[in-house]
């Protein structure tokens, strides 16, 4: 390579890993199979705005349903859910006993007779007996009474989420509210999630556009990085943790000396919550360690930073790289909650001998939600590795370029191309490895879950806490373990968009070199990752702090935990899709450095590739005073057999 000017991809490229790239697609096609099915199966509407006792949706036209005669009837205007024996409801098997109907209004005052009913109706629109029955034989018709709604009906308001009439009298709300509590407690873990993120639609949605402002700014924050800027970004992260940790803390005492907490889901609030401020504290107190222990080599971190920005800033839109993968996770994110809810509400509608219509839950439905979340990590890894290659593959061209100032033309454009043609296999067998360090984490928190809500005998609580105790400690080294193969992943890309070699191979040279040049380039990789995970604890921080907030103002959602906790994970793969462009930008650059050092040794005949500005900044970070007139002796270990880039 020292003999060319310009450094160009190997020509003779090869198609790599291309049996995991097959796999993905046949992973994507039981992927679809279980869309089609979700979709056609499945109604997610029948969660929020309810369906009567007859199989239609409130607030929407309806199909018919065979043997429902009264089913297929346009509810547009009809929006809310009416029980007609609201005072006395019973729960049979996850289902309320009461014959229930959809209406326009609920009736804010007591109705004690048949006429109240008929001029309810006539003045609010809204009816409540049977659909059958004409407004006008309310009061002639003698089945009115097994028609309309038990007499006398007490006044009842809109429930504030899922638009039912809720009775306002004292003794009808007491028995409305048992009812209520024993249907939630017996609901199935994951309908109560599914129930709890359409509960919190609108406050996830708005927490998802703070945390995309939140990495927009550090963005720019990075790009024009100055040593200020890094202090204000330590007093905030700082401030976050301390404020966060002290909220939840604060929440949990608040929430666990509430008497009126009796849903299962506020009990699991209060567990979360509690599991929420230790996890929090201890974060805190690492991070504030660190934080004091590198206190005096953040400078480092600024100069690296400021070298990075001025590579990012000599290739054309390699800065809004994120903003494409944002778009593209945020189109995979609605589609994949969509099919989530699908999925929930998937079941077969069935006619009883009285004309009313049950729905009954078809069978491999958990299987399938476990398949699907399975495909929400894969897939989001598989985007975030795309855009690390297309990057990667970019700085490699800059930095493998004489002529500094005048790059390559289009270097992001060939190396997107670059990646679709031949590295996309890579891509899935990188994020794949990411996916499976999860699955243990996963199944950990399974078995915790079970063995916790099964206490028996005092041996029985012994084992739970020595659950507990282990899920926590591998909880711990799958999260290192998962950090580390991400970085790991990083150097392999950035190898393959070098030689053009399939996934092992590229790990095994990148691994080969950077343990040759650990002692030298340690201190860099750690200075720069530390600084960009504080950016990425910043915007998760924030975040949850303002999640914490919107979630305690509105009590009602019950369910708020995992909504609150999937705002947190999208909050951080936002802050990474963004920041990685710095991050791997720094990664690809320092292992083209050392590539460059045990390639060339400085001579006219074979000359560095590595610009000033960043050579100066190595020896300072590592205390080479030297200068440039000693790296012809080679500070790196010499390698007899790299006198050229291809092969490493």
């Amino acid at each position: 390579i020292s003999d060319r000017q310009e450094w160009r991809p190997v020509v003779y490229r090869q198609c790599t890993d291309t049996l995991w790239l097959l796999l993905f697609c046949i992973f994507w096609a039981g992927l679809m199979f279980i869309c089609g099915y979700a979709m056609v199966a499945g109604a997610a509407e029948r969660l929020v705005l309810g369906y009567d006792s007859f199989g239609n949706i409130c607030g929407q036209k309806n199909t018919p349903i065979k043997g429902a005669n009264l089913s297929g009837l346009d509810m547009t205007n009809k929006k809310y859910l009416f029980f007609l024996n609201s005072c006395n409801l019973e729960m049979q098997s996850l289902k309320i006993s009461s014959l229930s109907l959809c209406v326009s209004s609920c009736p804010q005052q007591q109705l004690k007779s048949l006429e109240d009913l008929q001029n309810f109706a006539r003045n609010n629109g809204s009816f409540l007996c049977l659909y059958n029955l004409n407004v006008s034989s309310y009061t002639l018709n003698p089945k009115a009474a097994q028609l309309c709604p038990t007499l006398p009906v007490p006044p009842s308001k809109s429930f504030p989420l899922f638009n039912r009439c809720v009775p306002q009298n004292p003794e009808c709300y007491s028995k409305y509210a048992s009812v209520l509590i024993s249907m939630v407690n017996e609901m199935d873990v994951f309908q109560r999630i599914l129930s709890g993120i359409l509960a919190g639609r609108d406050t996830v949605i708005g927490l998802s556009v703070l945390a995309l402002a939140f990495s927009l700014i550090l963005v720019f924050a990075f790009r024009f990085i100055q040593t200020l800027l890094v202090h204000t970004l330590i007093a905030l992260v700082v401030f976050g943790l301390l404020f966060v940790s002290g909220i939840l803390w604060w929440l949990h005492y608040d929430y666990r000396n509430d008497p009126s907490i009796e849903l299962e889901t506020e009990k699991e609030n209060v567990k979360f919550l509690l599991g929420y401020a230790i996890f929090s504290t201890i974060v805190t107190v690492v991070l504030l360690s660190l934080i004091f222990v590198l206190r005096k080599k953040l400078q480092f971190a600024v100069q690296l930073f400021q070298i990075v920005g001025k590579i990012i800033g000599r290739i054309p839109f390699l800065l809004f790289q994120p903003l494409w993968t944002f778009l593209i996770l945020i189109l995979f994110w609605v589609f994949w909650v969509a099919v989530l809810l699908s999925l929930g509400t998937a079941g077969t509608a069935q006619s009883t001998s009285e004309g009313q219509v049950e729905y009954r839950a078809l069978s491999g439905i958990c299987y399938m939600a476990w398949y699907h979340f399975v495909a929400l990590i894969w897939t989001s890894e598989f985007i975030l590795a795309c855009q690390q290659m297309v990057i990667a593959g970019a700085v490699v061209a800059y930095y493998f370029n004489r002529n500094k100032n005048n790059p390559p033309p289009h270097p992001v454009l060939s190396s997107i191309s670059v990646l679709f043609c031949y590295h996309l296999g890579t891509a899935v067998k990188g994020s794949f490895l990411i996916t499976i360090l999860r699955i243990p984490r996963i199944v950990l928190l399974f078995l915790c879950n079970t063995l916790s809500q099964k206490v028996v005998t005092n041996n029985f609580i012994l084992l739970q806490k020595n659950a507990k105790c282990l899920f926590n400690c591998c909880s711990c080294l799958v999260c290192f373990q998962k950090s580390c193969f991400r970085c790991f992943n990083q150097h392999a890309y950035t190898t393959t968009a070098i030689n053009g070699t399939n996934f092992c191979t590229s790990a095994k040279d990148a691994v080969c070199i950077l343990t040759r040049n650990s002692t030298k380039l340690a201190s860099i990789f750690c200075f720069g990752d530390f600084l960009l995970f504080l950016g990425k604890v910043f915007v998760v921080c924030f975040t949850v702090f303002g999640g914490l907030m919107a979630f305690n103002y509105h009590r009602e959602l019950q369910a708020w935990v995992v909504p609150l906790l999937l705002v947190g994970f999208f909050a951080y793969l936002m802050s990474h899709s963004f920041l990685s462009v710095f991050e791997v930008t720094a990664d690809a650059m320092l292992l083209c450095f050392a590539i460059d050092m045990e390639t060339n040794d400085g001579t006219a005949e074979k000359p560095y590739f590595v610009d000033q500005e960043l050579l100066t900044f190595v020896s300072q970070s590592n205390k080479l005073t030297d200068g440039r007139k000693h790296r012809n002796t080679r500070s790196f270990q010499d390698n007899e057999d790299g006198t050229e880039l291809q092969p490493m």
